[in-house]
Protein backbone atom coordinates (compact mmCIF):
# COMPACT_ATOMS: atom_id res chain seq x y z
CA UNK A 1 0.00 0.00 0.00
CA UNK A 2 1.43 3.36 -0.98
CA UNK A 3 1.97 6.09 1.58
CA UNK A 4 0.49 9.57 1.01
CA UNK A 5 2.98 12.11 -0.30
CA UNK A 6 3.92 15.04 1.89
CA UNK A 7 1.21 17.73 1.72
CA UNK A 8 -1.17 15.30 -0.02
CA UNK A 9 -4.73 15.46 1.31
CA UNK A 10 -5.30 12.70 3.88
CA UNK A 11 -8.70 11.55 5.06
CA UNK A 12 -9.31 9.26 8.02
CA UNK A 13 -10.40 5.67 7.46
CA UNK A 14 -12.51 4.95 10.53
CA UNK A 15 -12.48 1.37 11.76
CA UNK A 16 -15.00 1.78 14.59
CA UNK A 17 -16.36 4.35 16.98
CA UNK A 18 -17.04 4.71 20.66
CA UNK A 19 -19.12 7.21 22.57
CA UNK A 20 -18.32 9.11 25.77
CA UNK A 21 -21.19 10.71 27.64
CA UNK A 22 -21.24 13.11 30.55
CA UNK A 23 -23.69 11.86 33.20
CA UNK A 24 -24.57 12.91 36.74
CA UNK A 25 -23.53 9.58 38.29
CA UNK A 26 -21.81 6.98 36.11
CA UNK A 27 -22.11 4.31 38.80
CA UNK A 28 -25.88 4.81 39.06
CA UNK A 29 -26.26 4.96 35.24
CA UNK A 30 -24.14 1.89 34.39
CA UNK A 31 -26.77 -0.67 35.53
CA UNK A 32 -29.25 0.87 33.05
CA UNK A 33 -26.78 0.26 30.21
CA UNK A 34 -26.24 -3.30 31.38
CA UNK A 35 -29.97 -3.98 31.75
CA UNK A 36 -31.39 -2.16 28.71
CA UNK A 37 -28.54 -2.40 26.18
CA UNK A 38 -27.02 -5.69 27.38
CA UNK A 39 -23.61 -4.10 27.91
CA UNK A 40 -20.85 -5.24 30.26
CA UNK A 41 -18.82 -3.01 32.57
CA UNK A 42 -15.16 -3.43 31.59
CA UNK A 43 -13.47 -0.77 33.73
CA UNK A 44 -14.18 1.77 36.47
CA UNK A 45 -12.34 4.83 37.66
CA UNK A 46 -12.97 7.45 40.31
CA UNK A 47 -15.45 9.32 38.05
CA UNK A 48 -16.10 7.05 35.08
CA UNK A 49 -17.34 3.64 33.89
CA UNK A 50 -16.45 1.92 30.59
CA UNK A 51 -18.98 -0.45 29.01
CA UNK A 52 -18.74 -2.90 26.12
CA UNK A 53 -21.18 -4.68 23.82
CA UNK A 54 -18.88 -7.69 24.25
CA UNK A 55 -16.28 -7.48 21.51
CA UNK A 56 -14.14 -4.45 22.31
CA UNK A 57 -12.72 -3.08 25.57
CA UNK A 58 -15.28 -0.27 25.51
CA UNK A 59 -18.03 1.09 23.30
CA UNK A 60 -19.55 3.64 25.67
CA UNK A 61 -17.88 5.59 28.47
CA UNK A 62 -19.94 7.27 31.19
CA UNK A 63 -18.08 10.19 32.74
CA UNK A 64 -19.27 12.21 35.71
CA UNK A 65 -19.81 15.92 35.01
CA UNK A 66 -17.86 18.42 37.10
CA UNK A 67 -20.86 19.68 39.07
CA UNK A 68 -23.51 16.91 39.07
CA UNK A 69 -25.95 18.75 41.35
CA UNK A 70 -26.24 21.69 38.94
CA UNK A 71 -25.86 19.83 35.64
CA UNK A 72 -28.49 20.50 33.00
CA UNK A 73 -28.92 19.48 29.37
CA UNK A 74 -28.46 22.24 26.84
CA UNK A 75 -30.18 22.80 23.53
CA UNK A 76 -26.97 22.02 21.68
CA UNK A 77 -26.24 18.42 22.49
CA UNK A 78 -25.96 14.93 21.06
CA UNK A 79 -29.18 14.38 19.08
CA UNK A 80 -29.05 10.56 19.29
CA UNK A 81 -26.75 7.56 19.11
CA UNK A 82 -27.99 4.88 16.70
CA UNK A 83 -27.55 1.19 17.48
CA UNK A 84 -28.19 -1.08 14.49
CA UNK A 85 -29.83 -4.28 15.69
CA UNK A 86 -29.62 -7.77 14.27
CA UNK A 87 -32.83 -9.54 13.39
CA UNK A 88 -36.11 -8.54 11.81
CA UNK A 89 -39.22 -6.49 12.58
CA UNK A 90 -40.22 -8.94 15.32
CA UNK A 91 -36.90 -8.23 17.05
CA UNK A 92 -37.59 -4.49 16.89
CA UNK A 93 -41.08 -5.16 18.29
CA UNK A 94 -39.58 -7.25 21.13
CA UNK A 95 -37.17 -4.44 21.97
CA UNK A 96 -40.06 -1.97 21.94
CA UNK A 97 -41.96 -4.18 24.38
CA UNK A 98 -38.88 -4.48 26.60
CA UNK A 99 -38.50 -0.69 26.75
CA UNK A 100 -42.14 -0.24 27.66
CA UNK A 101 -42.00 -2.93 30.37
CA UNK A 102 -38.94 -1.25 31.88
CA UNK A 103 -40.70 2.14 31.70
CA UNK A 104 -37.94 3.57 29.48
CA UNK A 105 -39.11 6.83 27.85
CA UNK A 106 -39.79 6.07 24.16
CA UNK A 107 -39.45 9.30 22.19
CA UNK A 108 -40.68 8.17 18.77
CA UNK A 109 -40.82 5.41 16.18
CA UNK A 110 -39.83 6.30 12.63
CA UNK A 111 -39.63 5.06 9.06
CA UNK A 112 -36.38 6.28 7.48
CA UNK A 113 -37.07 4.55 4.09
CA UNK A 114 -33.82 2.59 4.61
CA UNK A 115 -34.95 1.13 7.91
CA UNK A 116 -37.02 1.68 11.02
CA UNK A 117 -35.99 3.49 14.18
CA UNK A 118 -37.12 3.25 17.78
CA UNK A 119 -35.87 6.21 19.85
CA UNK A 120 -35.57 6.19 23.64
CA UNK A 121 -33.70 7.92 26.47
CA UNK A 122 -31.26 6.88 29.16
CA UNK A 123 -31.58 8.09 32.79
CA UNK A 124 -29.67 11.30 31.97
CA UNK A 125 -31.81 12.12 28.92
CA UNK A 126 -29.37 10.97 26.22
CA UNK A 127 -31.32 9.76 23.20
CA UNK A 128 -30.59 6.37 21.66
CA UNK A 129 -32.06 4.60 18.63
CA UNK A 130 -32.53 0.91 17.96
CA UNK A 131 -32.30 0.82 14.16
CA UNK A 132 -33.50 -2.03 11.93
CA UNK A 133 -31.91 -1.59 8.52
CA UNK A 134 -34.06 -2.81 5.62
CA UNK A 135 -31.97 -1.55 2.68
CA UNK A 136 -28.61 -3.32 2.78
CA UNK A 137 -27.11 -1.95 -0.43
CA UNK A 138 -25.28 1.23 0.61
CA UNK A 139 -25.59 2.92 -2.79
CA UNK A 140 -29.35 2.25 -2.83
CA UNK A 141 -29.54 3.59 0.72
CA UNK A 142 -27.79 6.81 -0.28
CA UNK A 143 -30.14 7.18 -3.25
CA UNK A 144 -33.24 6.69 -1.09
CA UNK A 145 -32.05 9.09 1.61
CA UNK A 146 -31.44 11.71 -1.06
CA UNK A 147 -34.74 11.06 -2.83
CA UNK A 148 -36.78 11.30 0.37
CA UNK A 149 -34.60 14.00 2.04
CA UNK A 150 -33.45 11.75 4.92
CA UNK A 151 -36.96 11.15 6.25
CA UNK A 152 -38.04 10.50 9.78
CA UNK A 153 -41.72 9.69 9.16
CA UNK A 154 -43.98 8.60 11.99
CA UNK A 155 -44.36 4.82 12.10
CA UNK A 156 -46.74 2.72 14.18
CA UNK A 157 -45.35 -0.48 15.63
CA UNK A 158 -46.98 -2.97 17.99
CA UNK A 159 -44.73 -4.06 20.87
CA UNK A 160 -44.18 -7.73 21.65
Amino acid sequence: MSQPKVNEEVTPRIRRTHLSLFVKDPFASAPWYEDVLGMQVTARGARWVFLSFGKKHHDIALIQVEDPENATRGTINLQHYGLEIEGDMDELRRLYGMLLRKKIPVVKTTDHKVGYGLYFEDPDGHRFEFFLETVHDDEEGKRLLGQYHAPSDAFDIEPL
